[in-house]
């Protein structure tokens, strides 16, 4: 994808230059000066006459004419300079990749040095570019009749800077790993749950993991049934889809210790089981395992960087169907740690499935527990759509993923957790906790229950029921799934200091 050049971008015959333009006073410095003396002082009177804009996220297509050996320079408004962040820098290099990918062009050029500003240097721009690209222009192929035209795509794009080369193509490197993992979870959420059953999920996992190098571990019905997953078990009880509990192992250290445990939820469609979800409800269930998702993308960024880390991934991967053999309202489970479970509401099942999965990661010997999971529709009343609910019992663990998520711009906000909040999911007469307290604080009593899995293990749990996908198309991505969490979950293995 990326070609990397110490070479002048205006003084080299291309067919397209992607530059990048500040709301300054009207005056073309440095580089951008260089430029404007090439065109005869003409773009600054197109600065004047308002035909050349550095409106933020303003794309502009200029002819050269032959003024530069470049047939084309895509202007990239970036615009105020105090106003613009590495998060804006990334949607300003995300709206030119998907104008690039939509000519016929196909292949351009960047002259990263016009991305600079005093807030960040050209390394940090070139891993926002390498990010950026990838997540831009991802498109899910569908399952439409195929046309016979070419598919739009960016075959090619040469990045030039006066820096030290090696330095920029290592983090432009960083960028794309991340970018690609998102979207390989993106592409896993958007499949339709016919398709994406546990028994793929479970394959898929196994193709990664020997791709990348990674130990998996593979658990069919009868080896869950035999280690006492009572809970996971139960949500499965109506299904015709064998449940498997995938993990996955990275090891960076020398000794299998300091392990942090990534869990996601994979429920490849939730019906709501006997406490049914609504005619509108059921539509979109197939996004119920994005949690799984954004640990097998992070693993995939993981495998790719290889920090010095140890990592165990735990998916529990079962559908939530209706059947004779369902499990019902009213029912008393036994978990794989022995608590007992009394079942109020059969549609609060993703709660179920991960308290087994924390067992089996701590098992595995996970020291710290983030679990990921589109968990309940709690968290969109009380967040909307644009942030990610946390619950946490560790602020320090909890600040080093605020951190990742800060980086990544997938943007966290911490809901309260208290010991009112375990004394509700406590509060059954038959059992020793009950699933579904009631709606009141909704999104936290589902966090409540995971805590009670956890064992005083630091802890993090991220609600994404609410930002796992979208209905509309953005700068850094298409409507559809978002593979939320895969970038943070990556960063925040990499960054993690458990000093």
């Amino acid at each position: 994808m990326f070609q990397f050049s110490h070479e002048n971008p205006f003084q080299i015959e291309l067919p397209c230059l992607i530059v990048g333009l500040l709301d300054k006073p009207l005056k073309f410095e440095g580089v951008l000066g260089e430029l404007d003396e090439a065109f005869q002082g003409q773009l600054t009177e197109l600065v004047k006459t308002g035909d050349l804009s550095a409106k933020y996220k303003s794309v502009q297509l200029i002819h050269t004419f032959g003024f530069v050996p470049a047939k084309r320079i895509l202007f990239v408004g970036l615009g105020k300079e105090k106003e613009l962040t590495i998060q804006k820098l990334k949607m300003a290099f995300g709206k030119a990749a998907k104008y690039i990918k939509n000519t016929p062009v196909q292949k351009a050029a960047i002259a990263l040095d016009t991305f600079i500003t005093d807030k960040w240097d050209t390394v940090q721009a070139a891993a926002a570019l390498g990010e950026a690209v990838p997540l831009s222009t991802y498109e899910f192929r569908d399952y439409k009749q195929k046309t016979n035209l070419p598919e739009p795509r960016i075959e090619e794009m040469t990045v030039y800077s006066s820096h030290t080369i090696g330095e920029i193509e290592q983090a432009a490197k960083a960028g794309y790993i991340l970018g690609k993992a998102t979207n390989s979870a993106r592409t896993l959420v958007n499949m339709p749950s016919n398709l994406l059953t546990p028994s793929y999920l479970a394959t898929y996992a196994s193709q990664l993991a020997e791709k990348y190098g990674l130990e998996v571990e593979i658990l069919g019905k009868s080896e869950i049934e035999k280690l006492g997953m009572g809970a996971f078990l139960a949500v499965n009880q109506g299904s015709k889809e064998e449940p498997k509990m995938i993990t996955l192992k990275f090891q960076g250290k020398e000794k299998w210790e300091d392990v942090i445990g990534l869990i996601g939820k994979g429920i490849t469609y939730d019906s709501g089981g006997y406490s049914f979800k609504t005619k509108n409800g059921l539509v979109g269930m197939k996004t119920d395992m994005a949690g799984a998702a954004a640990v097998l993308g992070a693993m995939e960024a993981i495998a790719e960087w290889k920090p010095k880390q140890n990592v165990v991934a735990v998916i529990p991967a079962t559908d939530n169907v209706v059947s004779a053999s369902a499990f019902r309202p009213d029912d008393v489970i036994t978990s794989m740690n022995g608590k007992t479970i009394e079942v109020l509401n059969t549609d609060a099942e993703g709660r179920l499935v991960l308290a087994d999965a924390v067992t089996y990661a701590k098992h595995h010997g996970a020291e710290y527990l983030v679990d990921v999971a589109t968990l309940t529709g709690g968290v969109i009343v009380a967040l909307g759509t644009d942030k990610t609910g946390a619950v946490t019992n560790d602020e320090w663990l909890f600040e080093q993923i605020l951190e990742a998520s800060f980086e990544a711009g997938e943007y966290i906000w911490r809901l309260p957790y208290t010991e009112e909040d375990k004394k509700r999911v406590r509060n059954s007469r038959i059992a020793d906790l009950n699933n579904s307290p009631g709606r009141e604080g909704h999104a936290i009593m589902g966090a409540a229950f995971i805590g009670e899995f956890v064992e005083g293990a630091p802890w993090v749990h991220l609600d994404i029921a609410g930002t796992a996908d979208t209905d509309k198309d953005y700068d850094l991505g298409p409507a559809g799934a978002t593979g939320v969490m895969t970038r943070t979950l990556a960063l925040f293995v990499d960054r993690f200091d458990k000093e």
